[in-house]
């Protein structure tokens, strides 16, 4: 490539298998790249012997730090989870296929027939050199197929509450005067966040594990005032090290022998980055990762505050001057391993050695959080991951939902991408339609590259600030309902959650509605859990839309619009709004409860003690059910039984008596911080009956308004996390 010469001293050395999934239409996965989430062919069909012309490049997972990436395109970015899931018979039965091999990867995809005539698609899997190591999957649902991954390669890490809380990021706050600034601004717009991150500027010349003290006078001070308002900090920290001997990361790592090696087998590799001359720790090592893990301490890491957690970018790994911007592929790891057999893996080992690393350095008490740019099947262990350096622009926006459902899909299920897009300015209207997408997706980050105009919310007008700040206060309102979701998937083998099996929080429209064929055409919108359908406005300039709702089968599926007339449930195929620039279309799911935080609140640490409101929406027999998971929001103490998961039900005593019940699934059996929360709201939505009287299980009279199909119950005196209870509703 260009200069280097690939020796290739093993010769030739690929491993290649086809599988036909028979009977299947379609095909997910694979990721990270911008295609459609239903993959397309890269081969035409010869029928029933095999492939035919070449239609466009096989979908390649190769881990490569990509510029300003391209939509629509085969082509792999920063993360490659060789990963297909496939369905069968109009969505009657799913399977799935996990290639798992670290070398650079292709996979051909085509329609093809079976001998009895029945369609089918081919795939042909091939990779540079290592073993065939394949599992298959089957089942009648995709959580059975996304459990079946989860079995081989892990599930997901339970994250602290704050991690799924609004963050604050730029390349690069300039110093602490910027920092305490951007954070005080935030304040007095009353707008809550959790995080606020630091780039690669607030190091001595990108040397990692140091601070710029010219910049950042006192680093402590400076993330203590930050906490105070229950916020944590986020710096970043590459796996390529300035060659330094006076930096001491760099010095203990040579000593150790824990760089990568030239192809010699001796010598340290030395490339490119944004120190200049650098070397990398090879993480395929354990003993490089044990090293990694044990700089996390207040003497290697000056200013290590408990407060403090870590993003790792550039472990492709990014190398400047390297063959596609990556490293040789003949380079030496571990026992003579070359770099061509790990190389989608080590972004991976760079994530597991930080996570590690927050986990020794907290006795083991607090949850890490560590950001990832390259992953890996299995990275959902150890964190969360995003999109990478994408760009604003509306395409960029819609290319996002594709790229994050087949991410959810592929079991990397903490993820999201820039809010506003990396590279270039977003217009005021295209922010404020990504920051209220972003509300819905896992991870909400906003970022922007260095070049770019500064473009925190307070720096618009008015109303257009205002409208993002809603946006983020919604994400917040709902954060008890994304910390159920993961800890369905994160803890669901072990806990009866409602949702027996395992789903991503965010979830294609098929996932729910397999049945329903233009579910699978569905592109640009997606599910929350089982419960909220959230159609994010896309295009610019747009004033009207026509948003198509799933009808059901035998049971009539009911929506009720959130932030419209919220009290009329819809049940029509499609419904027609007019979108101010301030409407967020999300529809909650009749015969479903949702528990939401609704104070307005600085941080999620602010929150960790307040009243919950509960949402009921009826389905068409006037039932619904939900549940809640709640623990202290950031230690490991769930694993000793402090923690409650909670069923709501609703459901009829008779034609005009109803009951709403709390029951204890699992824990609550032990007090903890957040456990002594009461319910300080109910809304009953879709009760089309007046009550005459609410009342506790002991006959006590509950202060309610009802006025066009919705119920409001005042401070029913119930506690969220603790406690069987009903309330008798008489109409």
């Amino acid at each position: 490539f260009k200069a280097n010469v690939d020796e290739k001293v093993r010769g030739p050395e690929s491993v290649g298998m086809d599988v036909r999934f028979a009977g299947a239409e379609e095909v997910f996965g694979l990721p990270e790249r911008t295609t459609p989430l239903s993959l397309p062919r890269t081969r035409a069909g010869n029928g029933t012997t095999g492939f035919g012309d070449v239609l466009e490049e096989p979908m390649r997972l190769y881990n490569l730090d990509v510029f300003e990436f391209e939509l629509e395109k085969n082509f792999g970015l920063y993360g490659a989870v060789p990963f297909m899931m496939a369905k069968h018979k109009d969505g009657a039965a799913f399977s799935g296929v996990l290639w798992l091999n670290a070398a650079e990867t292709y996979v051909d995809i085509a329609d093809s027939t079976s001998v009895k005539g029945e369609p089918e698609v081919l795939t042909q899997w091939f990779s540079e050199s290592g073993t065939i190591d394949m599992f298959l999957f089957s089942g009648s649902k995709p959580k059975d197929i996304l459990g079946g991954l989860f079995a081989v390669t892990g599930t997901p890490a339970m994250p602290q509450k704050f991690a799924l809380g609004y963050h604050q990021c730029r390349w690069n706050y300039r110093d602490a005067e910027d920092t305490l600034y951007v954070d005080g601004q935030l304040d007095e717009r009353d707008i809550p966040y959790d995080v606020i991150w630091l780039d690669i500027e607030h190091t001595v010349g990108k040397r990692y594990f140091t601070w710029d003290e010219h910049k950042f006078e006192n680093p402590t001070a400076m993330q203590n005032e930050i906490a105070s308002r229950g916020r944590k900090m986020v710096t970043i920290i590459d796996p390529h090290i300035k060659k330094d001997d006076n930096y001491p990361i760099y010095k203990s790592g040579k000593e150790a022998g824990l760089f990568v090696k030239n192809k010699d087998g001796v010598s340290d590799y030395d490339g490119w980055c944004w120190p200049g001359s650098s070397c990398y720790f090879d993480f395929t090592r354990p003993e490089a990762r044990a090293h990694w893990a044990a700089l996390f301490n207040d003497k290697d890491y000056p200013h290590f505050t408990d407060n403090l957690y870590t993003w790792v970018d550039m472990n492709e790994p990014s190398v400047f001057n390297g063959p596609e911007g990556t490293m040789a592929k003949d380079l030496k790891h571990g026992e003579g391993w070359e770099h061509r057999d790990i190389h989608n893996i080590y972004g991976l080992h760079v994530q597991q050695a930080t996570f590690e690393g927050l986990l020794q350095a907290r006795g083991g008490k607090d949850r890490p959080f560590v950001l990832s740019r390259s992953f890996f099947p299995g990275s959902q262990r150890f964190g969360a991951i995003w999109t990478g350096d994408n760009t604003a622009s509306w395409g960029h926006l819609r290319s996002s939902v594709p790229m994050l459902l087949s991410l959810q899909i592929s079991g990397q299920v903490f993820s999201g991408a820039d809010v506003g897009g990396f590279f270039g300015d977003p217009s005021a209207e295209l922010l404020i339609r990504w920051y209220q997408a972003g509300a819905f997706q896992p991870f909400y980050r906003a970022h922007a590259h260095l070049d770019t105009k500064r473009r925190e919310p307070w720096l618009f007008e008015e109303a257009e600030t205002d409208m993002m700040a809603s946006a983020v206060r919604v994400r917040y309102q709902y954060l008890p309902l994304w910390y159920t979701l993961f800890a369905a998937v994160a803890l669901g083998g072990k806990l009866p959650f409602k949702e027996r099996g395992m789903s991503p929080p965010m979830r294609p429209i098929w996932w729910e509605f397999p049945e329903e064929a233009e579910s699978w055409d569905d592109l640009n919108r997606w599910m929350v859990g089982d419960s909220l359908l959230v159609h994010p406005i896309m295009e610019e300039g747009t004033s009207k839309v026509t948003i198509p709702l799933p009808v059901g089968g035998a049971k009539k599926e009911v929506w009720f619009d959130l932030f419209g007339d919220v009290g009329l449930a819809k049940s029509k195929k499609a419904v027609i709004s007019s979108v101010g620039l301030d409407r967020m279309l999300v529809f909650q799911r009749g015969g479903s409860i949702i528990a939401k935080q609704e104070r307005r609140r600085r941080s999620t640490a602010m929150m960790q003690e307040d009243p919950y409101s509960l949402v009921v929406a009826l389905a068409d027999d006037r039932v619904a059910e939900g549940e809640l998971y709640i623990d202290d929001g950031h230690s490991f103490e769930f694993e000793e039984g402090m923690f409650s998961l909670r069923k709501f039900a609703f459901s009829g005593l008779s034609k005009i008596d109803f009951e709403l019940s709390a029951e204890t699934m699992a824990g609550g059996t032990f007090d903890f911080e957040g456990s002594s929360s009461l319910i300080e709201k109910v809304t009953v939505m879709g009760l089309n009956i007046k009550p005459y009287a609410v009342k506790s299980e002991t006959g006590e009279a509950l202060d309610f308004t009802y006025t066009q199909n919705i119920l409001m119950i005042k401070k029913p005196g119930v506690r969220a996390a603790i406690g069987n209870w009903k309330i008798i509703i008489s109409a």
